[in-house]
């Protein structure tokens, strides 16, 4: 008998790791190779995140947040934006590539809508679709929004927030969520202002928390400006949001 629940114990384990993984997607922009991550626990109408990643491309903080939220009842899919042999190796190479998809907007607009058309492909309804990003994925969730893609919200957690002032302020029709770190350098008191003029302009629903005490990449265990009572209030004020625009 006592061998009989320890097995079936681990039989319940090993379901419920199973639950628990991501399954590659072989997707394509062209002649350019893709490599998507989506959640095995998919279903009809459920309703869907797409998760864009930082700078370097699919990592821990994607796949954890992309598992985090199947357990919240999302079919979750993590974008591949830099495609298959353009990986960065570091923090230089991230800087540049980031770069050119930063300058060449319309591009990564291209990426983020084909990765949203898998999710929609995973199961995720149509109309019940979020995005969320973190770094230089949290300056494609506003790309998101500026592209007029069909979401319900998007959320930027530690995003560039700057835009090219050359490009034309226009109308934003999802709700977004702007995460930022107080003590992020990158975002000065003036990129801020103009962003919240872009978001103003463009009639948003809109709605930017700072955190304090808190640099660049606060939400991400792996790094120095790790703030876990921050990260952990960010992701909180993340749930409720998705569960506000995806009810």
């Amino acid at each position: 008998m006592y061998k009989l629940m320890i097995m079936i114990c681990l039989v319940g384990l090993s379901v419920g790791l199973s639950a628990q993984e991501l399954k590659q997607v072989k997707y394509s922009d062209g002649a350019q190779k893709l490599n998507g991550l989506v959640t095995t626990a998919v279903g009809n109408n459920k309703p869907g995140v797409l998760i864009l990643p930082a700078w370097k491309g699919i990592d821990q903080e994607a796949k954890d947040a992309a598992l985090a939220l199947e357990k919240e009842g999302y079919v979750a899919f993590i974008a591949d934006i830099y495609g298959e042999g353009n990986v960065p190796k570091d923090n230089a190479a991230a800087g540049k590539i980031a770069g050119t998809y930063k300058s060449d907007y319309k591009a990564y607009q291209q990426r983020i809508h084909l990765a949203l058309e898998e999710l929609k492909k995973a199961g995720a309804q149509a109309d019940k679709i979020a995005v969320i990003g973190y770094c230089f994925g949290g300056t494609g969730a506003l790309e998101a929004a500026r592209a007029q893609f069909p979401v319900k919200g998007v959320i930027s957690i530690h995003g560039g927030l700057a835009k090219d002032p050359a490009r034309p302020n226009a109308a934003l029709t999802t709700k977004i969520l702007v995460e930022n770190p107080a003590e992020d350098k990158g975002v000065t008191p003036e990129i801020l202002e103009a962003l919240k003029k872009e978001l103003n302009d463009g009639k948003a629903d809109w709605q930017l928390i700072t955190y304090a005490h808190s640099g660049h990449t606060f939400t991400d265990p792996a790094s120095a400006d790790y703030n876990k009572v921050m990260a952990d209030r960010a992701w909180q004020h993340t749930l409720l949001f998705l569960a506000e625009v995806l009810q």
